[in-house]
């Protein structure tokens, strides 16, 4: 292996284990969040978000909060590292590309940062769909005796036992990759774009912490307005019966009924709270990533500096 090969490994293995823990604080910020999401997507019995939180609370208690918590928790970590490590090593093989296409060019245009971003999220689908799938029944079942599933790995065995791999582990798989990519091309475009504006004058390392937060946090908002009508169509694939009963055929029968049933506004479902829950989570995201990559780079650097000493 060449020093070249050594030297993306490293930052390869960086960008994973940054991403992973990014996923861990992103999991524990937004779950509340992302229940009430799921909820008003999937159900017409509430009248909007703080009904919806209510009714959760006074129904099932403070802890329905985090139903479903367990399968993000162990799978966000992976799926966030997918996300950053997928998208650098793009970002570095676009940048390659560019500098033998023009010698002396290797910075990316935004088009192909959306692309790199696009990359990373079909990527992170193949884990990503499953995980959210079993998140989203968990989230959504009946509370007390009347529950579906006894946890996660119930979840599993009864989706691939009524519905194999395609049907039921992997439902609404082909509207999770086109969201994903959607998403997150977006939110890495949008996270470059301020930064290169922040940094036109001074390198990035002088960009205090606070401003990396931000503007993560508003990369955050901007892949869900991006994508949220493809979400609102996954989480209802995913708590679709499974088999002959049916509600939607497919993607395609799902937009067109939910078109049908509510219009444009039914894409838009449960907005507010994904909104509100966006800006932490993402920029926590950011934040921890960032965080992690300098807290990997001292280690290093120490461990480089006693090992060589």
């Amino acid at each position: 292996m060449t020093g070249s090969d050594q030297g993306s490994l490293t930052r390869t293995l960086k960008d994973l284990f940054a991403g992973a823990v990014g996923g861990v604080a992103q999991v524990l910020t937004g779950q509340p969040f992302d229940i009430l999401k799921v909820r008003l997507q999937t159900s017409s019995q509430y009248a909007g978000a703080l009904d919806a939180a209510t009714k959760i609370y006074k129904n099932e208690g403070a802890l329905a909060f985090y139903k479903g918590t367990l399968t993000p928790l162990i799978g966000i970590g992976a799926c966030v590292s997918i996300q950053f490590g997928a998208f650098h090593d793009a970002r570095r093989r676009i940048a390659a590309y560019n500098a033998r296409k023009h010698p002396g060019r290797a910075d990316l245009t935004y088009g192909q940062y959306y692309l790199a971003g696009a990359a990373a999220g079909v990527a992170n689908s193949v884990i990503s769909g499953p995980i959210e799938h079993v998140r989203i029944r968990l989230q959504t079942q009946p509370h007390g005796t009347a529950r579906l599933y006894n946890g996660p790995a119930d979840c599993v065995r009864k989706l691939l036992k009524t519905g194999g791999v395609a049907n039921g582990l992997y439902r609404g798989e082909a509207v999770t990759i086109l969201r994903e990519a959607q998403a997150y091309g977006v939110w890495f475009l949008t996270f470059e774009y301020l930064m290169k504006m922040e940094s036109r004058n001074k390198p990035r390392s002088d960009i205090p912490s606070w401003k990396i937060a931000l503007y993560g946090g508003l990369a955050g908002e901007a892949l869900w307005l991006a994508s949220y009508p493809l979400d609102v169509v996954k989480s209802r694939m995913q708590t679709d019966r499974i088999g002959s009963d049916r509600v939607y055929k497919n993607m395609r029968d799902c937009f067109a009924k939910t078109y049908a049933k509510e219009g444009f506004m039914g894409f838009w479902k449960g907005l507010g709270p994904t909104l509100l829950r966006a800006m932490p989570v993402s920029a926590g995201t950011f934040f921890v990533y960032a965080f992690s990559v300098l807290l990997l780079w001292f280690s290093m650097t120490v461990v480089s500096g006693v090992c060589g000493g």
